[in-house]
């Protein structure tokens, strides 16, 4: 929810214009449609690239909850207090991080002659973002509003995706259901985590009750390289959805 810029003493104005962090007022509740700096007040210290990168930082060492207000301020070098010069709330935070780490997907050009196989680029992309920012599924579901980088990339796969025949909110959905097959693929596994076997996953399966699962399980694998998950996955869901098969 969008907060109120708490009263500090380092306010001078009892009743001050409104301040970049503070509160955005009717009209104005997105973190991105409210100017980096006010028309008073002094001039800020801080860019919301510099406190991206702090939060960033905090939260790719020690996850998102250790990105708090307080840990970002005292990264910076300044009072908590002083972050609601820029910031409403923690969840403009979120979002200010989230964008952040858009820039680092590839440059977005035009689509290959394969609009399915340009989405599965993106995914691989994508997934390898959440990879290095394992956050990053946590915030999204705690964030508002998409950024800049955000709203190009949108605008991106829906630019690779102009040859499918797919409508208008088909591809909104896809857009989504990419992000969510992302998020799912990069779930980070426990350090100790042994992966079982099919026979251990099903170790209460028999034949009379799970015929199918049994034979199934007891199939034999073909000979081949090792299918890539992600990829089919994110092919056939995508497939399903835009190209009707």
């Amino acid at each position: 929810m969008p907060g109120t810029r708490p009263p500090t003493p380092a306010d001078p104005d009892p009743d001050p214009a409104p301040r970049p962090g503070g509160d955005p007022g009717p009209g104005a509740s997105s973190l991105w449609t409210r100017p980096e700096r006010g028309a008073r007040g002094p001039r800020p210290e801080r860019s919301r690239e510099d406190i991206a990168a702090a939060a960033v930082a905090l939260a790719d060492a020690g996850g998102l909850s250790a990105a708090t207000m307080r840990a970002v301020a005292a990264a910076l070098g300044t009072a908590a207090a002083s972050l609601y010069r820029y910031l409403a709330s923690r969840d403009d935070l979120l979002d200010l991080m989230a964008d952040a780490v858009l820039a680092e997907l590839p440059p977005a050009g035009p689509g290959g002659p394969d609009w399915l196989e340009d989405l599965v680029d993106v995914g691989r992309s994508l997934l390898a973002l959440h990879q290095r920012h394992p956050w990053l599924p946590e915030a999204g579901l705690r964030g508002r509003t998409l950024g800049p980088r955000g709203t190009d990339h949108v605008e991106h796969c829906l630019r690779l995706m102009a040859p499918a025949p797919a409508g208008s909110a088909a591809k909104m959905e896809a857009v989504a259901l990419l992000t969510g097959v992302v998020s799912l693929f990069a779930r980070p596994v426990p350090a100790d985590a042994r992966p079982l076997t099919p026979g251990e996953l099903f170790a209460v399966a028999t034949p009379a009750r799970h015929p199918q699962l049994v034979a199934a399980l007891t199939r034999p694998t073909p000979p081949g390289p090792r299918p890539d998950l992600f990829a089919d996955t994110l092919r056939g869901v995508l497939r399903g959805l835009l190209a009707g098969g």
